[in-house]
């Protein structure tokens, strides 16, 4: 039986518990903080999962609030966006742009993977990050002391017409087959290697059903056929992206987020 797929956003190729960052904002905002002293202190992150640290992180940026992102964050948080500065204290001093904008975010799909969580969001008012509507894959890495880390991004423009019909982030938000997780991970890596690294291009047939293949690429057409078309006019006008390195390969369950480079 083949395996059906949905289709992948540009940049990274993306199959990503509901959680929206507003929500997440809220719970943490409604726990209270321990205090010595009159003084609130640092949250032990061993009562929080590592899904709520990061939603707790990522509504403290939406909320302009420093305190609780020194609280759940390293001070040598490690930024991997070009745009962004790497550091704590560096991302923190980007508030008041974000804040001046008013940008918003709200997120469609939360997994994790070990100490990765991985997202899908959509971005509101997000001219400094380049337009003003902005859709992400965005990964955090939490460390073993269950503090905010690491953070990776790929951002693309909001596109109100596509090719399918389909949006960038609508199709399935809860994950199944949990058990399958590994088998899932090897699965999508078997198709970056053997299709878009050009390993055995005669397997696409095994990878993309012909019968159901969603595609969230705002230029590519549902199907297998749709992919198909997509890579004969990339090749014929010698655009046709060359993959060459998997990152990194992150899944739970059915969805799986693969990290590439060409």
């Amino acid at each position: 039986m083949k395996t059906k797929h949905e289709g992948s956003s540009t940049l990274t190729q993306g199959l990503v518990v509901t959680l929206t960052l507003a929500g997440l904002m809220s719970a943490y905002a409604s726990t209270p903080s321990p205090q010595v002293d009159g003084k609130p202190q640092t949250q032990r992150n061993t009562q929080m999962s590592i899904k709520e640290t990061v939603g707790g992180f990522l509504g403290a940026v939406l909320k302009h609030d420093p305190a609780t992102m020194r609280q759940l964050a390293n001070d040598d948080y490690i930024q991997h966006n070009p745009f962004i500065p790497t550091g704590l204290e560096a991302f923190i001093q980007l508030l008041p742009v974000l804040k001046q904008n008013g940008t918003t975010a709200d997120n469609v799909r939360m997994f994790q993977d070990g100490n990765y969580v991985f997202m899908h969001n959509i971005w509101h008012n997000a001219r400094p990050f380049g337009a003003d509507e902005m859709v992400s894959f965005d990964i955090i890495r939490v460390d073993s002391s269950g503090k905010v880390a690491e953070h990776w991004d790929a951002m693309t423009a909001l596109v109100k017409q596509t090719a399918s019909g389909r949006t960038q982030t609508d199709g399935p938000v809860q994950t199944t087959d949990l058990d399958k997780t590994e088998a899932n991970k090897a699965h999508a890596r078997g198709f970056i290697e053997d299709i878009l690294m050009g390993k055995n291009p005669s397997k696409l047939p095994d990878y993309i059903s012909a019968e159901k293949y969603h595609q969230h690429n705002p230029g590519v057409k549902d199907g297998l056929s749709g992919v198909v078309e997509a890579v004969k006019y990339l090749t014929s006008k010698n655009n046709m992206f060359p993959y060459n390195k998997i990152h990194k390969v992150l899944g739970e369950g059915s969805f799986v987020l693969t990290i590439s480079e060409g």
